[in-house]
């Protein structure tokens, strides 16, 4: 998908970049979601799995201290972290697969898996992240098709939800909790089974939430088929909600209520749809019949919970796909959460590498125009979107953390340059092993610039990922070009670009920034 004309923010909506707030709690206006002022909010998130799975806690802490991992999701310009449990990990004593000799990981040393869970949410909430809670699983091993099952009751997964509204009622930063993920098989639809019915359990479930904590979103996903009169023939796992227009979900709350599909391409499974001689003009009108006429009608917003794939070219069923889908999230203003930050999702990988510490640039380029174009770029402020802090802590067991101050930033360095352009830097993110670094070129004068560039200077320190630019070092110095979209900088316009580094010694911080004309 061609960047070119996106814009760097949009009326009405809250834009982390520019530095306004979201007034928490959360609630749905229509087809939007709204934060307590009124003002539209879209939710820019990616999935961090493994506390639903045997190891009890978010993975990839046998590589990286954990709030490394949550600063650099920040950097990147996400503000959700859609974070899947099982309800047996949360009844578990039991963690695996953290290297607690790695920084701040020391202080999971000992914990429970909800004690982990606390301290990933304490340190998202003094990044300005969201959280948003998802039943994934009721065992460690697998999705079952209803809400219970798998040695566990209807009583068991709701118990664990009413205790987590509980445990953190009082965490402005968790916005809401996505029920059950990917109701299948026998699940149903409006057929007012006791038994299949998900849209009468995700009542039960929500109005129990809500009954503990009225401030949280209640996410509810779709089935998979057993929809009375349904259209399409068949949908992915959880993305069927064709039922909600004549079922609609009743909450003690209606304005709590949100729906959420699933969308995967063909590397996951080579559905039908892939292989229509109409692929890939045929998508859009699945994605409307299947529930984005939600939307469309003003029933309810949507949030995909759930999306992506290895390949995002331009030649691939997958990378079509993708390309398409990201490109129908931006036009249709709605929210989502990718599928994942783990590079180790069997069939999509991730937005990190293998290393877990690289990013895939290609993805993350896609993704960061979509990012951007809605508004939430790397913040060129430390300060968290949030507008309240935890008043008490949680519940039980609470968790004692002792984290880093806040990251103060840089004073913004402007220099002018030649002609009208000028740049301001701000050090958005400091940790003990790296930092992050924005950067905003802005067209002070009455006519377009063209291919300008930016320089710095930088000793001790070695980029890891950068966005919005081409970095190249020449000795200390920095040279940093456009990509091809934002090689023209209108009168008023500005550009922003970033990177994140590793720390190699003392005098890391960048410095002499400059930009010019070619």
């Amino acid at each position: 998908m061609s960047l070119i004309g996106l814009g760097w923010s949009s009326p009405n909506r809250v834009d982390a970049a520019s530095g306004m707030t979201i007034q928490l709690p959360l609630s749905t206006q229509g087809s939007k979601i709204v934060d307590a002022s009124g003002k539209s909010v879209l939710l820019r998130g990616v999935n961090w799995f493994g506390i639903e799975t045997e190891l009890h806690a978010p993975d990839g802490l046998s590589s990286r201290d954990y709030k490394d991992m949550l600063a650099q999701i920040k950097s990147l310009g996400y503000n959700l972290i859609r974070l899947p449990y099982s309800v047996q990990s949360l009844r578990s004593q039991n963690v695996q697969g953290i290297n607690y000799q790695l920084g701040s990981n020391q202080e999971l040393q000992g914990k429970s898996p909800l004690e982990v869970m606390d301290a990933v949410i304490q340190e998202s909430n003094r990044l300005g992240l969201l959280v948003l809670l998802d039943s994934h699983r009721l065992n460690d091993q697998r999705i079952p098709e209803l809400w219970y099952g798998d040695g566990f009751t209807e009583t068991d997964w709701i118990d664990t939800w009413k205790m987590l509204a509980t445990r953190y009622k009082n965490y402005p930063n968790i916005i809401g909790a996505d029920l059950k993920n990917e109701p299948h098989g026998r699940a149903s639809w409006g057929t007012n089974n006791s038994e299949t019915d998900w849209r009468l359990a995700a009542e039960r479930a929500g109005n129990a939430i809500l009954a503990i904590n009225p401030n949280w979103l209640i996410v509810v996903e779709g089935v998979e088929k057993n929809v009375p009169g349904q259209k399409l023939a068949a949908h992915w796992m959880g993305a069927n909600l064709e039922g909600v227009e004549k079922f609609p979900v009743r909450l003690s709350k209606s304005n709590k209520l949100v729906y959420s599909p699933h969308e995967y391409g063909a590397g996951v499974y080579n559905q039908p749809w892939f292989n229509e001689p109409s692929f890939p003009n045929n998508l859009e009108s699945r994605w409307e019949t299947g529930w984005n006429y939600i939307a469309t009608k003003g029933i309810a917003p949507i949030l995909v919970g759930e999306f992506g794939g290895r390949q995002v070219d331009t030649s691939s069923k997958e990378g079509i796909w993708q390309r398409k889908f990201v490109d129908y999230i931006r036009q249709k203003d709605l929210s989502f959460a990718y599928w994942s930050w783990n590079p180790n999702s069997a069939d999509t990988g991730g937005i990190l590498q293998d290393d877990w510490q690289s990013v895939q640039a290609a993805k993350q380029e896609l993704l960061q125009g979509l990012v951007l174009a809605n508004g939430f770029g790397p913040s060129t402020t430390s300060n968290p979107i949030i507008t309240q802090t935890p008043t008490a802590q949680p519940s039980s067991s609470p968790v004692v953390t002792n984290p880093s101050p806040s990251p103060q930033p840089t004073q913004p360095v402007v220099t002018t340059g030649q002609g009208a352009l000028k740049v301001s830097s701000n050090l958005q993110a400091d940790w003990q092993t790296g930092f992050c670094m924005g950067m905003m070129v802005t067209n002070t004068g009455s006519t377009p610039v063209q291919n300008w560039q930016l320089t710095f200077e930088m000793n001790q320190a070695s980029i890891n990922n950068s966005w919005n630019g081409n970095f190249q070092p020449q000795g200390t110095q920095y040279v940093v070009t456009p990509l091809d979209w934002g090689r023209v900088i209108e009168p008023g316009q500005s550009r922003d670009l970033g990177f994140c580094a590793n720390k190699i010694g003392s005098d890391y911080q960048p410095r002499q920034f400059s930009v010019s004309q070619r």
